[in-house]
């Protein structure tokens, strides 16, 4: 990654802007993930989604292979959204003949237009994180951050199946940063931490 890709500030990462742009300047067969590969995570993946027939929402997914490591270890029934137009015409035309079977659209996460109860599964992999790079205190985030973290869960826990949906999310960030979010009347949270020398977690959200 060149450094005149990386952002002037950490706020940069939570905007539109910076993404179109840097999705512009790196090669379209170029790939981002903000930690762990599919291959450290796989074991976990399938346990959390047993049926690989199961409809699965990436929220964000930029240029990660997630999705196609994920869809070659037999999970086919993927829709990947991100508010980059940039970014999403990039990897329809990557994955067009050899993954037709996935789906990509631009779309905001805070703002889906899916139906409600139409998927089984949302995977955040460091989406929600990229909104919480504003400036402010951690310990008291502003309002901003508040509310697009807030508008993202309310559209994920919308569009899962009741009674059977699951909300699965990768991030470094400590409990006590996003348990606010991620706390809902009639859903159950369960927490994972995963990693050795570097944590991160596992927030694995029933609705």
């Amino acid at each position: 990654m060149g450094l005149d890709i990386l952002p002037q500030s950490n706020e940069e990462y939570g905007t539109k802007e910076y993404w179109d742009k840097r999705y512009e300047r790196e090669s379209d067969e170029s790939s981002f993930d903000w930690f762990k590969s599919y291959d450290e995570i796989a074991p976990l993946i399938r346990e959390l989604i047993p049926d690989k027939s199961s409809r699965i929402l990436m929220l964000g997914c930029g240029n990660s292979r997630l999705s196609e490591q994920m869809y070659d270890d037999g999970y086919k029934n993927i829709v990947n959204i991100d508010y980059s137009s940039v970014v999403i015409q990039q990897m329809r035309e990557r994955h067009a003949a050899v993954r037709p079977e996935m789906e990509w659209y631009e779309m905001d996460v805070r703002a889906l237009t899916f139906d409600t109860n139409s998927f089984d599964v949302a995977i955040d992999k460091g989406t929600m994180d990229a909104m919480m790079t504003s400036k402010g205190d951690v310990w008291d985030p502003p309002e901003e951050v508040i509310q697009n973290c807030t508008k993202e869960v309310d559209e994920v826990i919308r569009v899962l199946r009741k009674g059977t949906g699951t909300f699965i999310y990768l991030t470094f960030g400590q409990p006590h940063f996003r348990r606010r979010y991620l706390t809902r009347p009639d859903t159950t949270l369960q927490i994972k931490e995963l990693g050795e020398a570097f944590h991160y977690y596992l927030y694995i959200m029933k609705v």
